[in-house]
């Protein structure tokens, strides 16, 4: 379903890809989002799979009802959170989940602090500095920026990821980075170098990448490729 990813310290990170599920076409076949109009039960079977098969128990995932904007709430149990697009939480029995299928997962640990965040920065999310807001959460919650691990999801590349000039220049307004040009040579965002651009400017260091490109790699759910479709997790938690 997915390789571990260990962040060091005791952290883990894991990308889901679509193999392993019980979701029907054109959710085929992990699809863990609830909010793409698959069938509620096969999602529900498909979180437990994946839990059960990344070690851990699907009661202890904390969920996001993502709206592609920038707050970040602090989750004190599992379940859902609430309406945001980032989390934080200090209680090391708790698994963070950000749901994506071309915007960018974005992962945070700072192992000494104890302080984990998630986030999910699509094109408006990354606009409204979604994993900026997510650094200055953890830090409330005792974190330090400059100890905080970062791991990056796969996500649409800025060779892919074709917009209209508006929405590219409205894109890096704030992040210049953001601004490309696709393959095509057409307007284009690069999320992936916006948010680390965003992410070393609030003093994180550590970043490190999955790479993939969702549009790209045919394991992976891609909104872009195959409208409708599902959604991949990425999750962290602590060994």
């Amino acid at each position: 379903m997915g390789n571990v990813i260990d962040l060091g310290h005791g952290i883990r990170a894991s990308v889901t890809e679509r193999r392993g599920g019980t979701s029907a076409p054109p959710y085929d076949s992990l699809n863990l989002g609830l909010g793409t109009g698959d069938d509620r039960e096969a999602v529900l079977a498909n979180r437990r799979a994946a839990a059960r098969d990344l070690g851990f128990d699907s009661d202890r995932i904390v969920w996001m009802d993502q709206v592609h904007g920038a707050d970040v709430l602090v989750a004190a149990e599992p379940g859902g959170v609430g309406t945001c697009d980032g989390v934080v939480t200090t209680r090391p029995d708790l698994v963070l989940a950000s749901l994506a299928a071309d915007c960018l997962p974005v992962l945070a640990a700072d192992a000494e602090a104890g302080v984990l965040g998630a986030a999910h920065s699509g094109r408006l999310g990354t606009v409204h500095g979604v994993a900026a807001n997510l650094v200055a959460a953890m830090v409330g919650q005792g974190a330090r920026a400059d100890r905080i691990t970062v791991f990056l999801g796969p996500a649409i590349c800025g060779g892919c990821y074709e917009v209209p000039p508006r929405l590219r220049d409205e894109t890096a307004r704030d992040t210049p980075e953001a601004a490309c040009t696709t393959r095509e040579g057409t307007a284009g965002v690069d999320m992936r170098a916006a948010v680390t651009a965003q992410l070393r400017r609030a003093g994180v260091t550590d970043i490190r990448a999955d790479g993939r490109c969702t549009l790209e790699s045919p394991e992976l759910f891609s909104h872009r490729r195959n409208a409708p479709t599902g959604r991949f997790g990425a999750f962290l938690w602590r060994a």
